[in-house]
């Protein structure tokens, strides 16, 4: 069947060749790339880029080969308010969020899609290696490239109207492709870090936003080890950057408290957790869970996957691991799987120990 879809242009060889597979196909496809700073130099370019004037114009030339029409639509305002300053926010409150997924969930699955509904498009199609089954996401053949994690967030109605072409490739074939179709990007590198941060120096974009003042650094008895520079650019799990001088051992970041603007370090065995409570569950694979299911969880992008068991209670997401994980930040997103299928996810708020994972060390 044919379909209208919007195909999402990023500049990459990934939402390239996702666009052109799109109109092979036969779907009457139109590109967009979204503009998302009202001062793109501010961004980062080239290599490290993502969603700059550079890359309109990589997406514009990619377009042209497609033979596609094409257009730049400014969500500067929207990539503001949704995702840098819910970033500062987010660390404000001493939590750790995670802006790709933000975008991803506000950006690119919300207010485009809301506005290609709008306009009379069938779906938004994108590069991201994830594959479309009945409805349910599932991991792409590539692991290395799965962005499963990353779009736990979308709920089942978004994911109705999205077309994911890449799943079902490797990133190596993906370039392969470009380069057959005379796409210029074929050997663009990826995007990485964050986008809105130029030179890579995220304490310094959160100190120039919320200040940066000094605090103590404490172990898990009270004592002052020593002092930071503002408690909101440190997470949890964190081992460098803590200065404490000749420590005996090492140590790790175990909490952050914003309001005392205090920051609690500890031995290793004190980041273990097995119960991670989320909130705002979102079940997009299967109905909302009332009781304990037996599943795996991700508590992070590329990060290790945890046999748990979890269940919706009242308005939160619980779930319990089969053993302990280290260095669970409050603010990421637990996404739940069966097998390689997502069936929801949640933001995480709290994380505790069980008197059983404790006595193991």
């Amino acid at each position: 069947m044919s379909l209208r879809v919007l195909a999402a242009m990023s500049g990459g060889v990934d939402s390239a060749v996702a666009a052109a597979r799109a109109a092979e196909a036969g779907h009457d496809v139109t590109g967009v790339h979204l503009a998302l700073s009202k001062n793109p130099q501010s961004y980062r370019t080239g290599a490290r880029g993502c969603c700059t004037v550079e890359d309109s114009r990589d997406a514009r030339r990619a377009a042209d080969v497609i033979g596609i029409p094409f257009y730049v639509w400014d969500m500067a305002e929207e990539f503001d308010r949704d995702v840098v300053q819910d970033f500062v926010s987010e660390y404000a409150a001493g939590r750790t969020p995670n802006p790709c997924l933000r975008c991803n969930e506000k950006i690119k699955f919300e207010a485009v899609l809301d506005r290609a509904v709008a306009l009379g498009f069938d779906a938004v199609c994108t590069g991201h290696h994830v594959r479309l089954a009945d409805g349910r996401l599932r991991r792409s053949v590539d692991a290395a490239k799965d962005q499963s994690y990353v779009l736990g967030v979308l709920t089942r109605e978004q994911i109705a109207h999205t077309v994911f072409p890449l799943g079902h490739s490797t990133k190596e074939e993906v370039r392969a492709e470009a380069e057959r179709r005379g796409l210029a990007v074929a050997d663009k590198p990826d995007s990485h870090d964050i986008c809105f941060i130029a030179d890579g120096d995220t304490a310094g974009f959160l100190n120039e936003r919320l200040g940066s003042e000094p605090g103590p650094i404490k172990d898990e008895s009270g004592e002052v080890l020593g002092t930071h520079n503002g408690a909101h650019t440190y997470t949890v799990g964190q081992r460098k950057g803590l200065n404490l001088g000749g420590a005996p051992e090492r140590r790790y970041v175990l909490s952050i408290e914003p309001v005392a603007n205090t920051v609690t370090v500890g031995p290793r065995e004190s980041l273990q957790v097995d119960e991670i409570i989320g909130r705002r569950p979102v079940w997009s694979g299967c109905d909302p869970v009332t009781e304990p299911i037996a599943c795996t969880v991700q508590l992070r992008a590329h990060g290790e996957v945890y046999t748990c068991r979890a269940w919706q209670r009242d308005d939160e997401l619980v779930v319990r691991l089969e053993q302990p994980a280290t260095g669970v930040a409050a603010g990421q997103a637990a996404v739940l799987y069966e097998g390689d299928t997502v069936l929801g996810s949640a933001t995480i708020t709290s994380t505790s120990r069980s008197a059983e994972a404790a006595a193991a060390f």
